[in-house]
Order: structure tokens, then C-alpha cells, then sequence
């Protein structure tokens, strides 16, 4: 009941400062810069070297790349970025209707600050693992929630959520300091406010599979 009303007191205070339906600004922001970037590439490449997020540009005292970089598109490809810019756009939409857009708002800022510090130690980050915590938050709230796999193959999402967490894994094994630090920081908000959800679907899951087992297993005989 206490946390309860410290959630509704933050939620009261900080409202006037939230961003409502932020997802569509950034998503917006992308899809300009990528179409800068088809269209008009000279001063696309120019514009996206002034907006990506670097150390060596902060500490020249270019502190608009603290915003800017989420800006950046998640691809150059023609055919990808139209996908890929609805999906973030309905993920984003998803994690505001279920939070409320202050919490939303607080989510996306923690991965921003993550990136920023990433950038600091490494000299250089992306909004890459910020967008996958999006997809993450989004998977461990709708779980059984089904996509279509290059609009053709229906998945859950648990199901890509869990296939991208063994891609990253992966990538934090093999890849170098920098990397691996890009990681743990950028994903810090998903077990921040999603540590309890994500526990919860794995226990089911493994419950699931578990008595699927014992089922088979009793048939049998």
C-alpha cells in the first residue's frame, strides 16, 4: 500500500514534466534523418555525424548528443526501416498505455543516462541496446503476445526476447571491454523495473515445460 502511493505521489509530480506518447517524436525524428540520409546524403552524413553520441564530441562541448543520438536511425536498409520504426513505435506505445507516460518517460531516461555513461568509459555508444530494452520490457510484460516474423511466420514474443537475449549473451562473451560494458549499462533499466516480471515468466515458463514434460513422460507409460 506504501509503494503504492510513493508510485502515485512521483506520478503527480513529475506528470507536468512527462512526454506523452514520446515514442512517436523519437520514431519521427528517425525516420527524418534516415530520409535525409536516402535523399540528400551529403548533408544526411553530415547531419548524422553531428548527432550520434561520442566522447570526443561531448568533451568538445557538444552537449546536444546527449539527446540527439536516439535520433539515430536503427537502419540504413530502405525495406528494414519501415518495420522497424512501426515496431518500435507499437512497443513504445505498449510500455506508455500499460505505465503511464511518467514511468515510460523515467524508463527511456535511465537508458539514455546508461548510454551516456557507456559513451564516457568507451569513447562511443548507440541507441542499439536502448531500442532492445524497449523490446525487452515489451516482452516480459506481453509475453504470448504474437508478431509476425518477416511479416510472414508468427512468434511470441518471449520467444524472440529470449532468442535476442542468447545473441547478446553471446556477444558479451566473445566481445571486448567496451562491448561488454555497452551491454550491462544499456540493459540496466529492463532489471531495474522489470527484474520481478522477468523472474516471474521464467518460473512459469520452467513450470510449463516442466508438467508438459511429466505429461508426456506419464502417457507413455
Amino acid at each position: 500500500m506504501k509503494d503504492n502511493r510513493i508510485n502515485f505521489d512521483l506520478e503527480r509530480r513529475l506528470r507536468r514534466y512527462a512526454i506523452g506518447n514520446l515514442m512517436k517524436y523519437i520514431v519521427i525524428g528517425q525516420g527524418i534523418v534516415f530520409l535525409l540520409l536516402y535523399i540528400w546524403p551529403t548533408l544526411g552524413y553530415q547531419l548524422y555525424s553531428m548527432i550520434t553520441l561520442t566522447r570526443s564530441g561531448l568533451l568538445r562541448g557538444q552537449i546536444w548528443r546527449l539527446v540527439t543520438f536516439v535520433f539515430v536511425p536503427p537502419s540504413t536498409s530502405p525495406l528494414f526501416i519501415i518495420f522497424a520504426l512501426y515496431f518500435y513505435y507499437m512497443i513504445g506505445l505498449g510500455l506508455e498505455n500499460r505505465w503511464g507516460k511518467v514511468r515510460f518517460n523515467l524508463y527511456y531516461l535511465i537508458g539514455m543516462v546508461a548510454a551516456v555513461i557507456a559513451c564516457l568509459i568507451t569513447g562511443y555508444a548507440n541507441n542499439t541496446f536502448l531500442n532492445l530494452s524497449l523490446f525487452f520490457a515489451y516482452a516480459a510484460i506481453y509475453p504470448d503476445e504474437e508478431v509476425l516474423l518477416f511479416m510472414i511466420l508468427p512468434i511470441k514474443m518471449k520467444y524472440l526476447a529470449l532468442a535476442d537475449a542468447a545473441l547478446y549473451l553471446y556477444y558479451f562473451i566473445v566481445g571486448g571491454f567496451s562491448t561488454r560494458v555497452t551491454i550491462v549499462l544499456c540493459l540496466l533499466n529492463v532489471f531495474l523495473f522489470l527484474g520481478g516480471d522477468i523472474i516471474h515468466t521464467i518460473r512459469h515458463e520452467s513450470q510449463y515445460w516442466k508438467t508438459r514434460r511429466n505429461f508426456r513422460k506419464a502417457m507413455r507409460k
